[in-house]
């Protein structure tokens, strides 16, 4: 039986960016995810927010007689809430009060899969509970199900703030463990000249089913939030026989709660280390131009929006109207619409990868001994062979390869161009 919640949406500006209607949109995806469903909606003035409750004295009353009248399990406050402003609404309402960091950490919990992934989720959660521990005694210890105990606190809610600090260090210790394994793969593959490619995008913007598309990964792909939370790697050629690592990345949204942007570092890093970045927009979506805006935000706030970057806009089998993919590439020239679902325009977002990362490639024409083969096979893997022919002599090869690659075939060459 799915649990009944009374929707809290707060409203802060007139002005804001994010309509009441665009917030109880994305609330309710959000609760759905954890397998809830909003039977009452109510909107929140804050105007003068209150330090206690955050919501308004009437607000309150409204919400309490609401969650009197019964058929109510949580009310969810579309805001964060400081510890004390949330203990004060439970006590109000009557029932569990939650806020949207804590519907966000419930749907992490339930969607991680690999070890890293609910290192992190457990670190988020934990370091978002940590400084709501004072004075919250019984509310701390209270056992059950529902949104909000999905994860390490379920059965660890009595533990002190000492031992929750110790687990706290420890993950980081052991997250920081797998940023360096990832950082040697990491260093293998540049050491290798594989160039690394990071899909990002808001949540459900189909990095999945792109990634599928890209290297045939067979990646879970699903319509709701949040489907992916484990960065995930995989190899590929590109038309000209370039061997390449397109790796998918958690989904951002607006408003991404920091701790989570903290907690994520080790996976995070995959977009700041990448070659080039794939900025996958959900086109068909009325809320894009939020969506992209959002997605820019995080990027600013992970200091990659200087790198090389795609944007990809997806499901355009879902536009009754083309129009909007030429204003962006009218204001975007690096972008290209797709379906990832369906398969188009993907051959061409190859070719324009490949153009993008040749840049600054080098032509070399060379006749190497009989005996290293190695330098052919390198020639294969990095770059685009053009031809190979064995001579007498020694062996004759044509290949444009990155410049960082082309230093080994120098002694051999006959001529080089870069271009």
């Amino acid at each position: 039986m799915k649990e009944r919640i009374l929707l809290a949406v707060v409203i802060e500006s007139p002005h804001a960016a994010w309509s009441p209607e665009d917030e109880a949109g994305e609330m309710e995806q959000l609760i759905a995810g954890c397998g809830g469903e909003v039977v009452q909606t109510v909107l929140c003035k804050t105007m003068p927010p209150t330090a206690s409750h955050l919501l308004t004295t009437g607000k309150v009353e409204e919400i309490k007689m609401l969650c009197r009248q019964g058929g109510i399990d949580t009310v969810i406050v579309s805001r964060d809430l400081k510890g004390t402003q949330q203990r004060n609404l439970e006590e109000e309402f009557g029932v569990k009060t939650l806020d949207r960091t804590q519907v966000i950490l419930d749907i992490f919990a339930r969607r991680a899969v690999s070890l890293e992934g609910k290192m992190q989720v457990e670190l988020a959660q934990l370091q978002y509970r940590l400084p709501r521990l004072t004075g919250h005694g019984q509310e701390m210890s209270r056992l059950g199900g529902g949104i909000g105990t999905s994860g390490p606190g379920e059965t660890k809610l009595e533990i002190d703030r000492r031992r929750i600090s110790e687990r706290i260090n420890k993950l980081k210790k052991d997250l920081k463990e797998v940023a360096q394994n990832r950082h040697i793969k990491r260093k293998k593959r540049q050491d290798q000249e594989i160039p690394t490619i990071a899909l990002v995008g808001y949540t459900n913007a189909g990095k999945s089913t792109l990634l599928n598309a890209l290297t045939e990964a067979g990646t879970l792909a699903r319509d709701q939030l949040f489907t992916t939370l484990d960065s995930l790697s995989r190899q590929a050629f590109l038309p000209n026989h370039r061997k390449v690592v397109f790796s998918d990345t958690v989904g951002f949204m607006h408003a991404l709660p920091h701790g989570l942007i903290e907690a994520f570092k080790a996976t995070l890093e995959e977009v700041q280390e990448a070659d080039l970045l794939l900025h996958v927009l959900d086109v068909s979506h009325t809320d894009y131009r939020k969506f992209y805006d959002a997605v820019n935000e995080v990027l600013g706030q992970l200091k990659v929006l200087d790198k090389p970057m795609v944007l990809v806009l997806n499901k355009i089998d879902k536009l009754e109207d083309r129009k909007r993919l030429e204003q962006f590439k009218r204001d975007i020239p690096c972008s290209i619409g797709i379906s990832a679902l369906k398969g188009e325009n993907i051959q061409q977002l190859l070719l324009m990868i490949e153009e993008i990362l040749s840049q600054g490639s080098v032509d070399i024409d060379v006749i190497l001994p009989p005996t290293r083969m190695d330098l052919v096979n390198m020639a294969h893997i990095q770059g685009q062979v053009h031809e190979v022919k064995y001579l007498e002599d020694g062996i004759r090869l044509k290949a444009s390869l990155p410049a960082p690659s082309a230093g080994p075939f120098k002694r051999f060459a006959k001529r080089s161009t870069s271009r």
